[in-house]
């Protein structure tokens, strides 16, 4: 009989859990203690959107050797049990007298000899999600063991995507594909900006994905004047750049995509300065390779733009993603990360068209050893137009 897993089959969890304990080895750490959503996914498929609440928390610890032990909220028992998991532990959540911390605590110094360090995310792209108080008091009650910080262990791990992450990475991107094919049905000229974002949403759901994370995006004249506003009531207008950008999830994989569409004629700059951003996409999905940095990522997509005449906009310019909308690195000038083979990225450059509007082109690649293959449907290398 097949071992009990979620999403994917036990094997992957355990050969994640390996991956991990070799490089907690690496770093003197006797354990590793897990609070947020996607880390707790990334060991166990404990997938809800259960997540939601505040008022419970949630723990996974990752022992030097073995399986992961959960602790839990009782709440969630039935449904980490249908994953590969067998040692869930579990109180009555929520307890303001006592929220699972003497449980963790005992679980913890069960694991961990006393002179022993149990490892936490700290660093950038990080989260504590368990009340600072309570982490405090965890802290004490552990004694002499020690905490200490994790993130480069867990995110050397987390950034190499298996071929069953990434196939989940593709569905989640050709579904939100076809959701943006579907854009012409209900972007009409007249029809309010408000009123896309829901349609929009609808087509993606009726695509196949599981739910919208995120969905930004912006309609004006020119371009926008920033990339991550909630919709107003606005109606479309004739030269409308309308860009709707959109975070779906499928099994737990996270899509980051955006199309450009133009409502009705648009100006020459606007078509110019679209040009110029898929060319040097273009250019850049044809150079990418393992061992650049973040960083040379950035400057080639700058460099590429500017011989085309268009000034890059700032920020960075794309990311990692996979269990969650934006993970690392950064494609940004200060990020010195080396890529490497299996990574998930987005190639997100952005233009200026003209003072205080810009536009913002992005894709979903993986890397291979000989360099990206496309997640994401390629955007058309001519903007769309709709109601012309």
């Amino acid at each position: 009989m097949a071992e009990r897993s979620m999403i994917f089959p036990a094997a992957e969890f355990r050969d994640r859990t390996a991956r991990l304990q070799a490089a907690m080895a690496g770093a003197g750490l006797g354990a590793l203690l897990l609070t947020s959503a996607a880390d707790i996914f990334y060991v166990t498929g404990f997938l809800t959107r259960f997540w939601e609440s505040p008022a419970r928390p949630w723990f996974v610890v990752v022992p030097a050797a073995g399986a992961p032990v959960a602790v839990i909220p009782e709440i969630g028992a039935a449904l980490m049990r249908r994953t590969w998991l067998s040692d869930i532990r579990t109180w009555e959540a929520p307890d303001p007298r006592d929220d699972g911390i003497g449980l963790l605590a005992e679980t913890l110094c069960g694991l961990v000899p006393e002179r022993g360090r149990i490892g936490l995310p700290m660093g950038p792209e990080t989260a504590l999600r368990m009340p600072l108080a309570d982490h405090d008091a965890l802290g004490r009650r552990i004694a002499p063991r020690l905490f200490a910080d994790a993130t480069a262990c867990l995110r050397r791990v987390r950034e190499i995507k298996s071929g069953a992450e990434i196939a989940r990475v593709r569905a989640i991107c050709a579904i939100t594909g076809r959701a943006f094919d579907r854009v012409p049905e209900f972007a009409r000229p007249g029809c309010p900006l408000e009123a896309v974002f829901r349609a929009f949403q609808i087509a993606c759901l009726s695509e196949g994905a599981d739910w919208v994370s995120y969905v930004a995006g912006a309609a004006g004249p020119d371009g926008y004047a920033d990339v991550i506003s909630p919709a107003d009531a606005r109606p479309l207008t004739g030269g409308d750049v309308l860009m709707l950008d959109t975070g779906a999830v499928r099994e737990g994989y996270f899509c980051d995509f955006d199309r450009n569409f133009a409502i009705g004629p648009v100006s020459e700059a606007v078509r110019r300065t679209h040009g110029a951003l898929w060319e040097a996409t273009e250019q850049v999905l044809g150079a990418i390779r393992p061992g650049l940095r973040a960083c040379d990522v950035h400057r080639m997509l700058c460099e590429a733009l500017q011989r085309r005449g268009a000034e890059p906009a700032g920020g960075r310019l794309g990311h990692g993603l996979g269990l969650a909308l934006t993970e690392w690195p950064s494609l940004s000038a200060l990020d010195e990360t080396p890529l490497r083979a299996g990574m998930v990225l987005t190639l997100e450059p952005g233009a200026v068209v003209r003072p205080g509007r810009l536009l913002v082109h992005e894709e979903v690649v993986v890397l291979h050893e000989t360099g990206a293959e496309l997640l994401s449907p390629r955007a058309p290398s001519e903007l769309p137009e709709i109601g012309g």
